[in-house]
Protein backbone atom coordinates (compact mmCIF):
# COMPACT_ATOMS: atom_id res chain seq x y z
CA UNK A 1 0.00 0.00 0.00
CA UNK A 2 1.38 3.49 -0.76
CA UNK A 3 1.90 6.26 1.62
CA UNK A 4 -0.98 8.44 0.43
CA UNK A 5 -3.63 5.33 0.19
CA UNK A 6 -3.02 5.04 3.97
CA UNK A 7 -3.47 8.63 4.30
CA UNK A 8 -6.71 8.06 2.67
CA UNK A 9 -7.92 5.15 4.75
CA UNK A 10 -6.99 6.99 7.74
CA UNK A 11 -8.66 9.82 6.71
CA UNK A 12 -12.36 7.54 6.05
CA UNK A 13 -11.81 5.42 9.38
CA UNK A 14 -11.36 9.32 11.34
CA UNK A 15 -14.40 10.04 9.58
CA UNK A 16 -16.44 7.33 9.99
CA UNK A 17 -15.23 7.27 13.78
CA UNK A 18 -16.48 11.02 13.97
CA UNK A 19 -19.85 10.48 12.30
CA UNK A 20 -20.57 6.82 14.62
CA UNK A 21 -19.71 9.57 17.74
CA UNK A 22 -21.82 11.99 16.72
CA UNK A 23 -24.83 9.95 15.93
CA UNK A 24 -24.06 7.92 19.26
CA UNK A 25 -24.33 11.48 21.22
CA UNK A 26 -27.54 12.68 19.05
CA UNK A 27 -29.54 9.39 20.36
CA UNK A 28 -28.17 9.93 23.85
CA UNK A 29 -29.37 13.62 23.74
CA UNK A 30 -33.20 13.32 22.01
CA UNK A 31 -35.89 13.31 23.80
CA UNK A 32 -37.25 9.72 24.58
CA UNK A 33 -40.70 9.25 23.59
CA UNK A 34 -42.16 7.69 27.15
CA UNK A 35 -44.31 4.59 26.14
CA UNK A 36 -47.40 5.55 27.95
CA UNK A 37 -49.58 2.47 27.75
CA UNK A 38 -53.06 1.24 25.92
CA UNK A 39 -55.11 4.37 26.39
CA UNK A 40 -58.37 2.34 25.79
CA UNK A 41 -60.06 1.27 29.46
CA UNK A 42 -63.09 0.30 30.68
CA UNK A 43 -64.42 1.52 34.37
CA UNK A 44 -67.09 -1.83 34.10
CA UNK A 45 -67.65 -4.26 36.76
CA UNK A 46 -66.88 -8.04 35.59
CA UNK A 47 -70.94 -8.94 35.21
CA UNK A 48 -71.37 -5.44 33.40
CA UNK A 49 -68.53 -6.24 30.98
CA UNK A 50 -70.13 -9.64 30.37
CA UNK A 51 -73.55 -8.64 29.87
CA UNK A 52 -72.22 -5.59 27.73
CA UNK A 53 -70.36 -7.32 25.33
CA UNK A 54 -72.73 -10.29 25.11
CA UNK A 55 -75.40 -7.72 23.98
CA UNK A 56 -72.82 -5.94 21.72
CA UNK A 57 -72.57 -9.64 20.04
CA UNK A 58 -75.60 -10.77 19.81
CA UNK A 59 -76.71 -7.17 18.38
CA UNK A 60 -73.75 -7.78 15.81
CA UNK A 61 -72.24 -4.43 16.06
CA UNK A 62 -69.35 -5.06 14.98
CA UNK A 63 -70.48 -5.37 11.73
CA UNK A 64 -70.18 -1.62 11.80
CA UNK A 65 -68.02 -0.38 14.67
CA UNK A 66 -64.36 -1.77 16.09
CA UNK A 67 -64.04 -2.06 19.88
CA UNK A 68 -60.57 -2.89 21.41
CA UNK A 69 -59.36 -2.40 17.84
CA UNK A 70 -61.10 -5.49 16.34
CA UNK A 71 -63.16 -5.00 13.46
CA UNK A 72 -65.17 -7.01 11.05
CA UNK A 73 -62.48 -7.09 8.08
CA UNK A 74 -65.37 -7.85 5.02
CA UNK A 75 -67.50 -4.73 5.98
CA UNK A 76 -66.68 -1.92 5.10
CA UNK A 77 -69.19 0.81 7.11
CA UNK A 78 -67.93 4.15 7.88
CA UNK A 79 -68.98 4.05 11.44
CA UNK A 80 -67.12 4.67 14.63
CA UNK A 81 -64.72 2.85 16.73
CA UNK A 82 -66.48 2.63 20.31
CA UNK A 83 -62.95 2.61 21.54
CA UNK A 84 -62.90 5.44 24.40
CA UNK A 85 -66.78 5.98 23.83
CA UNK A 86 -67.62 6.53 27.18
CA UNK A 87 -65.11 9.26 27.51
CA UNK A 88 -67.21 11.40 24.89
CA UNK A 89 -70.59 10.74 26.16
CA UNK A 90 -72.55 9.67 29.51
CA UNK A 91 -75.11 7.04 30.42
CA UNK A 92 -77.95 9.28 30.30
CA UNK A 93 -76.80 10.01 26.62
CA UNK A 94 -76.41 6.12 25.62
CA UNK A 95 -80.11 5.05 26.98
CA UNK A 96 -81.57 7.93 25.13
CA UNK A 97 -80.21 6.95 22.04
CA UNK A 98 -81.03 3.65 22.87
CA UNK A 99 -83.86 4.03 23.57
CA UNK A 100 -85.00 5.98 20.68
CA UNK A 101 -87.71 5.23 17.78
CA UNK A 102 -84.89 7.11 15.55
CA UNK A 103 -81.18 7.47 16.52
CA UNK A 104 -80.90 10.24 13.72
CA UNK A 105 -83.27 12.59 15.44
CA UNK A 106 -80.70 12.44 18.52
CA UNK A 107 -77.15 11.70 16.13
CA UNK A 108 -77.83 12.63 12.53
CA UNK A 109 -76.27 10.19 9.91
CA UNK A 110 -74.72 10.79 6.28
CA UNK A 111 -74.96 7.32 5.58
CA UNK A 112 -76.97 5.90 3.60
CA UNK A 113 -80.41 4.33 5.28
CA UNK A 114 -78.79 0.41 5.42
CA UNK A 115 -75.87 1.85 7.14
CA UNK A 116 -77.62 3.72 9.74
CA UNK A 117 -77.56 3.48 13.12
CA UNK A 118 -80.60 1.16 14.12
CA UNK A 119 -83.06 1.73 16.27
CA UNK A 120 -83.12 -0.59 19.88
CA UNK A 121 -86.34 0.70 21.21
CA UNK A 122 -87.57 -3.05 20.66
CA UNK A 123 -84.67 -3.77 23.64
CA UNK A 124 -86.22 -4.43 27.15
CA UNK A 125 -85.80 -1.22 29.13
CA UNK A 126 -83.04 -3.61 31.27
CA UNK A 127 -81.14 -4.25 27.97
CA UNK A 128 -80.56 -1.03 27.15
CA UNK A 129 -79.72 0.05 30.28
CA UNK A 130 -76.53 -2.73 30.18
CA UNK A 131 -76.07 -1.30 26.66
CA UNK A 132 -75.73 2.12 27.84
CA UNK A 133 -74.03 1.47 30.89
CA UNK A 134 -71.72 -0.46 29.43
CA UNK A 135 -71.01 1.86 26.40
CA UNK A 136 -70.48 4.62 29.28
CA UNK A 137 -67.63 2.73 30.24
CA UNK A 138 -65.19 1.87 27.53
CA UNK A 139 -63.03 4.66 28.46
CA UNK A 140 -59.72 6.98 27.34
CA UNK A 141 -57.04 8.00 28.79
CA UNK A 142 -57.36 11.96 29.02
CA UNK A 143 -53.57 12.24 26.68
CA UNK A 144 -54.96 10.35 23.77
CA UNK A 145 -58.23 12.19 23.84
CA UNK A 146 -56.34 15.43 23.71
CA UNK A 147 -53.83 14.05 21.03
CA UNK A 148 -56.80 12.79 19.08
CA UNK A 149 -58.96 15.91 19.01
CA UNK A 150 -55.23 17.97 17.73
CA UNK A 151 -54.65 15.48 14.97
CA UNK A 152 -58.43 15.17 13.61
CA UNK A 153 -58.90 19.74 14.00
CA UNK A 154 -55.42 19.99 12.33
CA UNK A 155 -56.58 17.17 9.94
CA UNK A 156 -60.06 19.14 8.92
CA UNK A 157 -58.48 22.69 9.02
CA UNK A 158 -54.85 22.75 8.20
CA UNK A 159 -54.74 24.98 11.30
CA UNK A 160 -52.65 24.68 14.94
CA UNK A 161 -54.84 23.25 17.45
CA UNK A 162 -55.24 25.15 20.56
CA UNK A 163 -56.32 24.35 23.54
CA UNK A 164 -57.13 26.47 26.59
CA UNK A 165 -55.34 29.18 25.10
CA UNK A 166 -51.94 27.42 24.36
CA UNK A 167 -50.97 26.12 21.12
CA UNK A 168 -50.50 22.52 21.13
CA UNK A 169 -47.25 21.03 19.84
Amino acid sequence: MRKGEKGILALIGILSVALVGHKIWQLSTEKKEVDRGIPFYSTASPQLGTAGSDLYRRLECKNCHSLWSVRDMSANVPAPALDGIGSLRDEQWFYTYFSAGNPQSILPSRLKKMYQMPSYAHLSEEERKVLASYMASLKVQDWYLEETKKAEFEKLTGKPYVAAGKVIQ
